[in-house]
């Protein structure tokens, strides 16, 4: 009888770490399904995938603990790595279309623009410094009579940020204070504006038809405020040469105030609208800014 008993609490014991198991399959499985795209993510997942073995055996009195807290911890891990997967695949899409075809994108699947900037600030999160922040400080010594463009806003962070007037604008958004539109036709008058913002929002390969809108909203003597990040203006690199994509900027009616590149990160630049622009300017010939793709972390 006491031999039968022992049968019975090992075939127990073997029912229920088979269900263990089981049920943190599915869970992966539910991840992988919802959140993998097999095409761009199947070497991240795997990077992250522990042998199913090692899951099963701790050495504790109460294995349920252990068991659960480390199936969480993988699953966060493997949360925020197919998260940065999708937010890297979306980046490089933006940088490589145009204003009209990510705004289709996004309204195709408004949960990219949710993937999307949950990357970005995850990928901010390990920036020193943020050059929206610099931005922000800016304005605030600044008169906060002053009406503000943020183009690209992401979070409206700006408009949060400081006592001004701000419009904010981006393709999509869930903040119902942002004017959702292709950033190269927004809905503000002309002359209407006093500072036009593109902080880390230069995206697309057509990228001068936002400038073109910036310097229609803006006041004469208004402010055209831009950060990048720097390796798009690194020559050395296959970047933009700064100087001249600021003498492209000054054709296009702008006087060249300032230039900050002591961040290691970004660069800043510092334009004013000219009061009178020439209206036979010749075609500007811009530099193609090269695509921002963020490493793996």
């Amino acid at each position: 009888m006491e031999g039968d008993g022992r049968k019975r609490n090992r075939s127990r014991k073997r029912r229920r770490s088979k269900t263990k198991t089981d049920s943190f399959s599915t869970q992966i499985q539910t991840i992988q399904s919802t959140h993998i795209s097999p095409d761009n993510d199947r070497d991240e997942a795997a990077a992250t995938a522990a042998p199913p073995a090692k899951q099963r055996h701790f050495k504790c009195r109460n294995p349920k603990a252990p068991a659960i807290s480390k199936s969480s911890s993988f699953l966060e891990k493997m949360k925020a790595r197919l998260s940065g997967g999708h937010f890297r695949m979306i980046n490089e899409k933006l940088y490589t279309c145009t204003g009209d075809e990510a705004l289709g994108y996004f309204k195709d699947d408004p949960s990219l623009f949710d993937m999307y900037h949950a990357g970005y600030q995850e990928q901010m999160s390990h920036w020193p410094e943020l050059p929206v922040n610099i931005i922000i400080r800016w304005l605030k010594d600044h008169s906060p009579s002053l009406v503000v463009a943020d183009f690209g806003c992401g979070d409206a962070r700006v408009a949060k940020s400081v006592k001004n007037k701000v419009f904010s604008i981006d393709l999509v958004s869930n903040e119902p204070s942002v004017i959702a539109c292709n950033m190269a036709n927004t809905p503000l008058d002309s002359s209407s504006v006093d500072v036009a913002v593109f902080c880390l929002s230069l995206m697309g390969i057509n990228f001068p038809s936002y400038l073109q809108e910036a310097h229609r909203v803006l006041k004469p003597s208004g402010w055209l405020l831009i950060a990048e990040v720097k390796s798009r203006f690194d020559p050395n690199t296959g970047g933009a040469d700064p100087n001249r994509f600021s003498k492209d900027i000054c054709q296009l009616g702008f006087d060249s105030v300032s230039q900050d590149s002591s961040n290691k990160m970004f660069i800043l630049l510092y334009f004013k609208k000219k009061v009178k622009v020439n209206s036979s300017q010749e075609e500007i010939k811009w530099p193609e800014l090269k695509p921002c793709l963020y490493k793996r972390r």
